[in-house]
């Protein structure tokens, strides 16, 4: 069985210029391109990228007026929320301010007996709570 032989320098090099010359020969060996092919290709190329521009600008329109949307919804909920807020608070101000002036009308209207019971029971809630202690 004969050994192997490392090519040597000389050998490769002429390998490679071996090699260069046939890729060399084939590129030449291909025919001109044709202006109007190329510039087909280069309408085709532009009108795709155009294209590809435009639905990206349709998709963030939309996703832009879809955000847009959602705050003005975000907005009338929290307005609605707070006219609710604002209602139910002048209601129970109207009901207090209404509890204190019914309450001031029946103590005038208290005789002294009535008075006397008042005091003696937030005497005797006093002592309890002391007594709790």
């Amino acid at each position: 069985m004969p050994a192997f032989k490392d090519p040597g320098f000389q050998q490769r090099r002429e390998e490679a210029g071996r090699a260069k010359n046939a890729a060399l020969a084939a590129y030449r060996a291909k025919p001109p391109i044709d202006e109007a092919i190329m510039a087909e290709r280069i309408a085709r190329r532009v009108a795709r990228e155009a294209a590809k521009v435009q639905k990206r600008t349709e998709a963030l329109r939309a996703k832009e007026a879809a955000a847009e949307a959602k705050r003005e919804q975000e907005c009338q909920a929290l307005a609605a929320v707070e006219a609710a807020a604002r209602a139910q608070a002048e209601a129970a101000a109207a009901a207090r301010a209404e509890a204190v002036v019914q309450k001031q009308e029946e103590r005038k209207a208290w005789t002294e007996a009535d008075r006397k019971a008042a005091r003696d029971t937030r005497y005797a809630a006093r002592k309890m709570r002391a007594g709790r202690r």
